[in-house]
């Protein structure tokens, strides 16, 4: 066997690979480069999942980032646990052709309860106070003490919201220094955020100074990464899910169905609070993907009209659309709808700003039923915004209950990429590279096809 590591580098295309990534370029150009022909929706869980199974969502069942529980008639995202997914994992393939192969899984999704021998995923805790307060899950437990002991606790707000930055990188490259030094994985894969956010925040636009430097500041914090696996022999791939393409603007398509009489909302405390298991019909966006849930199955041609001429919407599709993209599994949609390449969808719901819920203007990824990149931003109408996030953390250190209510409820120009459909061009879509470049395929290499490709650098 042949120790790999597999780098997923979020956002990396072959169009922003050059001057700026000299490591990324180096390695490709050592080893090989292909386009990687990803899913739809391309997106982290759905991609990831067919990464590790070699299966299309609608037999893995990682629909998109979340998605409606019909049992319990709730939408959550980014649910953590293995046990969601179908398929055989990559690590169990790899056991199954010799009993010494052993897999570290860091930071990759769907990283709870996971058969794979050493994983490491966020996981903040929530005191019953309503705190939330940094840290992260390991299997085994001991490891979150090595890894807080050797690196400090893990940087939560770094990874995602206003404060997103490169130190969660830096934190995992270094969680992933110390499994590889004391454990000696077979596969090692590990999951680089880092360009997602400022690609989000700006657009994939090399003339952009930010852009300059995530890309500098992402190949920079992976080198170590690369220079240790070749020193010790070891295999590299790096990936990627989906390219970050420029958008303008939001599909406000939850609004479309509830001026249409479709969604149904509760009034909690002055707010409007969406009642998922009363409305006829509503979204659950991701991106540039929105699956649409009709609960009554007389209502689903009349929806489907209706959201395909919705100003931004480039195709909705049924039953034989999902089946031809992969998406026909239960947890999604009845419908599926995809933006036109320059928007994305939100998931806002509300018709009166006055009357937004109280985690509009929040990062919580939990709450919201659908995704939403805004969380990226500070407010830009915040007067003297570091201030007021001063005061109001410094509050709930005190032990007072409050919002910390610093982002955006209704700012949707202000994110500049995005991504869950196919790009136009190959350029800027997902990669793979590779050290063996003999065992790349001619063309593309399928998502399906990226667990078979990995099993073959450690085996052949």
């Amino acid at each position: 066997m042949k120790q790999t590591l597999v780098l997923l580098v979020v956002g990396l295309t072959p169009s922003l690979l050059g001057e700026h990534t000299p490591n990324l370029t180096k390695l490709a150009e050592r080893g090989g480069q292909r386009p990687l022909a990803t899913v739809v929706p391309a997106v982290t869980c759905s991609v990831q999942a067919t990464l590790m199974t070699g299966e299309l969502p609608s037999v893995h069942g990682a629909v998109a980032n979340g998605w409606y529980f019909r049992d319990v008639s709730e939408v959550s995202l980014w649910k953590q646990s293995e046990r969601l997914l179908a398929g055989e994992m990559i690590w169990d393939a790899g056991k199954k052709l010799s009993p010494d192969f052993t897999c570290a899984k860091m930071f990759w999704w769907y990283n709870m309860y996971s058969t794979a021998d050493w994983t490491a995923t966020p996981r903040p805790m929530y005191p019953a106070d309503g705190r939330k307060i940094p840290d992260h899950y390991t299997k085994p437990g001991s490891l979150r003490d090595e890894l807080n002991a050797r690196l400090g606790t893990f940087p939560l707000f770094n990874y995602w919201g206003p404060t997103a930055s490169l130190r969660s990188t830096e934190w995992i490259v270094g969680a992933t220094e110390h499994v590889t030094e004391t454990r000696r994985p077979t596969l090692t894969l590990v999951y680089i955020p880092h360009l997602d956010y400022d690609i989000q925040r700006f657009g994939p636009d090399l003339s952009h100074p930010r852009v300059r430097q995530a890309l500098r500041d992402v190949d920079a914090a992976i080198a170590p990464l690369i220079e240790s696996a070749e020193r010790e022999g070891r295999e590299v791939i790096v990936v990627s899910e989906y390219g970050i393409t420029p958008v303008t603007e939001a599909v406000h398509i939850n609004r479309a169905l509830r001026e249409a009489g479709l969604i149904a909302w509760r009034d909690e405390m002055g707010r409007e609070v969406i009642d998922h298991g009363e409305s006829r019909a509503f979204a659950v966006p991701d991106h540039q993907i929105a699956h649409i849930y009709v609960r009554d199955p007389a209502d689903v041609a009349a929806v489907a009209n209706l959201i395909a001429n919705l100003d931004g919407v480039e195709i909705v599709v049924g039953e034989e659309g999902k089946r031809a993209m992969g998406l026909d599994h239960p947890r999604s949609g009845e419908l599926v709808a995809i933006a036109r390449a320059d928007l994305w969808f939100s998931y806002y719901y509300w018709l009166d700003d006055a009357k937004a819920p109280d985690y509009a203007a929040t990062v919580d990824i939990h709450r919201k039923p659908g995704y939403d990149p805004v969380e990226l931003f500070v407010d830009p109408d915040l007067k003297m915004p570091k201030l007021q996030i001063g005061w109001k953390i410094g509050k709930r250190k005190l032990g007072f209950r409050g919002l910390l209510d610093v982002t955006s409820a209704n700012r949707t120009d202000l994110v500049k990429g995005s991504h869950g459909r196919i790009t136009d061009r190959a350029e800027d879509g997902p990669l793979v590279i590779s050290t063996r470049p003999d065992l790349l395929p001619e063309g593309a290499v399928a998502a399906t096809g990226f667990k078979q490709l990995v099993l073959d650098h450690i085996f052949k």
